[in-house]
């Protein structure tokens, strides 16, 4: 064993081990750290209320002046929907349900009551971005869940309350307040309760449960026509020319904020993947530069290898030292890059957690787990290479 360890030295170069040392450490914290992100940002990636998860475009007709004087319809068709479903840069489509009923709400806060006539509009439960449990409606219990949108209530935060000397409100408080909802329509009225149970980033409207739409304008309004006036579009690629062309040939126009929040999320995505294949090509890399050193280093050594093995020198006994410098290297290499991940992330968790307050990052077993998993592959690796190539001596 020390014979071979003496021929292993003999011609063992440093600088070699170190160039690969650092190459591969470069590579795999890209690797874990791309990996470790991700798992921490994945409630913003799959998460209800996400606008990482997929990208929406809301879509309407323009309104125009000729338009509006000839009494010009600006609702889509069903042929017009199935035709844009049809679309290869569509996922699938929706559209808007609007309320064919006249509403109130009113709500007291500190002893002063507001009451404003309003709307409500619904759209399909895969297409909400808020994650709750009472997003559904019960006619005996009378409690209407709502979604509003996040820039309503910094509209009256920043504007109207500052303005009237009146408290400002937090989501915790607004989704504990209770308004006082009037449903009125087809020569009927009812009562019931209103509760906010989420904020949405996405939808810009009022929002209740489809379920509880379908109900109230069957019971509230006359006809059945429900015509739909907007649309909503998943789509891969919110930064597609294609959509641009097509909803310049057909009259259509998007919610601007809603195209470039698409086109960054796609952009990030993108970024992530691009991220992640470059260490893995800085990885691999290194992994080969090191297997061109261990082959070299036996076939400097070949001659005398050769005679070891005909003197009865087993070949795990002298592939053992070249086995253990492998594994030696590969563990420093896993090790480093788990450690060094581990800082960064204790500094980036702060920054995420300053951006968003209820920010719950995910854990690090998965992280551990795929470091050992890369060091048992890649060492596994090594050894059965070294060992076969003993052989061929």
């Amino acid at each position: 064993m020390n014979l071979v360890w003496k021929l292993l030295r003999a011609h063992l170069s440093p600088a070699q081990l170190i160039g690969f040392f650092f190459a591969n450490l470069a590579g795999m914290v890209i690797v874990l750290l791309t990996l470790q992100i991700y798992l921490d940002l994945r409630p913003l990636f799959e998460g209800g209320d996400s606008f990482l998860k997929k990208d929406y475009l809301v879509v309407t007709k323009k309104v125009s002046t000729w338009g509006v004087l000839s009494g010009k319809d600006n609702t889509f068709s069903r042929q017009e929907t199935e035709e844009l479903a049809r679309q290869p840069f569509v996922r699938k489509v929706a559209g808007f349900t609007a309320s064919r009923f006249r509403v109130t709400a009113g709500v007291e806060i500190q002893g002063r009551g507001f009451a404003t006539e309003m709307f409500f509009e619904s759209v399909p439960d895969d297409y909400i971005d808020v994650n709750t449990d009472e997003w559904h409606f019960d006619e005996k219990e009378g409690i209407i869940p709502i979604i509003i949108p996040r820039n309503y209530l910094n509209l009256y935060n920043f504007g109207f309350a500052q303005s009237r000397s009146l408290p400002k409100l937090s989501e915790n408080v607004i989704e504990m307040l209770r308004m006082d909802v009037e449903l009125r329509g087809n020569g009927q009225q009812a009562d019931y309760t209103g509760k906010v149970v989420g904020f949405s980033n996405r939808l810009n409207t009022i929002l209740v449960p489809q379920q509880f739409m379908d109900w109230a304008n069957r019971t509230f309004a006359s006809g059945d026509s429900n015509p739909v006036s907007r649309l909503i579009v998943e789509t891969g690629n919110p930064a597609d020319e294609r959509i641009t062309r097509f909803f310049r040939q057909k009259g259509y126009e998007s919610e601007e904020g809603k195209a470039d929040v698409g086109k960054m999320t796609w952009f990030l995505n993108v970024l992530t993947i691009s991220v992640s294949v470059v260490g893995l090509l800085i990885c691999l890399l290194a992994f080969y530069i090191l297997m061109l050193s261990i082959y070299l280093l036996l076939q400097k050594n070949s001659y005398k290898l050769e005679n070891l093995l005909l003197i009865g020198y087993p070949v795990g006994q002298i592939a053992r030292p070249y086995r253990n410098l492998t594994l030696f290297l590969n563990g420093s290499v896993i090790a480093a890059a788990l450690l060094l991940v581990m800082l960064v992330r204790n500094f980036y968790m702060d920054w995420f957690r300053a951006i968003w307050p209820e920010f719950t990052p995910g854990g690090v077993a998965v992280l551990w787990m795929t470091g050992i998993g890369l060091f048992l592959l890649v060492s596994g690796f090594h050894v059965l290479v070294i060992r076969k190539k003993i052989k061929k001596l």
